[in-house]
């Protein structure tokens, strides 16, 4: 996230223009922050994420949303694009005439690069923790073999799970799902990871 200077914007403000722009923005606390573009190996993970998941949840009433969706969370506020997001039953959206911003994520896939990475790890995990809803948190490395799973458990605490062999897969017990690592990093070239 940015540390520029913005002028403070209401949730409202910020819906209004973000629903205007040609390029996505998040919104935390009054500031509108635009979102970096995404280099070629980030893209062709979330693609990978959202496409064997989709098709593993083809055939069930879950559904798995790419990172054009709008994420709101109340307790920052914060309105987010998640990499990927995996809905049980039915999507639940903040303001229907708009269609445009979910509620309640069962599932969120991050993709991190090196500059993302302690966001995704400290404050917007932190804000995720907070939606009642969300039972499982995928982190994956952009820049090198590592997905990291964060599951909440009856008490309210998350387990870590880490896999780093391409031979390994990791389970997603809430969606019933198992993501190989071969599959998530498929024609993944780190090389080209500059990020």
């Amino acid at each position: 996230m940015s540390t520029q200077s913005k002028s403070f914007l209401t949730p409202e403000e910020y819906l209004e223009i973000e629903r205007k722009e040609e390029w996505k923005n998040e919104y935390y606390r009054g500031e509108m922050t635009p979102m970096p573009l995404p280099g070629i190996s980030h893209c062709a993970i979330v693609g990978n994420v959202g496409g064997e998941l989709r098709e593993q949840l083809r055939k069930r009433p879950d559904r798995v949303y790419m990172n054009a969706l709008k994420l709101f969370v109340p307790s920052g506020p914060l309105y987010t694009y998640p990499d990927v997001t995996v809905v049980l039953g039915k999507p639940h959206v903040q303001d229907r005439s708009y269609d445009d911003t979910l509620l309640n994520p069962t599932v969120i896939v991050e993709v991190f690069t090196k500059a993302s990475e302690a966001y995704d790890r400290g404050l917007k995990f932190r804000l995720y923790r907070s939606l009642e809803s969300l039972t499982e948190y995928l982190l994956i490395s952009s820049y090198e073999v590592c997905v990291e799973l964060f599951t909440r458990q009856s008490d309210g605490t998350w387990l870590l799970s880490v896999r780093d062999k391409m031979e390994e897969s990791i389970e997603l017990k809430s969606i019933d799902c198992r993501l190989s690592l071969a599959e998530i990093y498929y024609r993944v070239d780190f090389a080209m990871s500059v990020f």
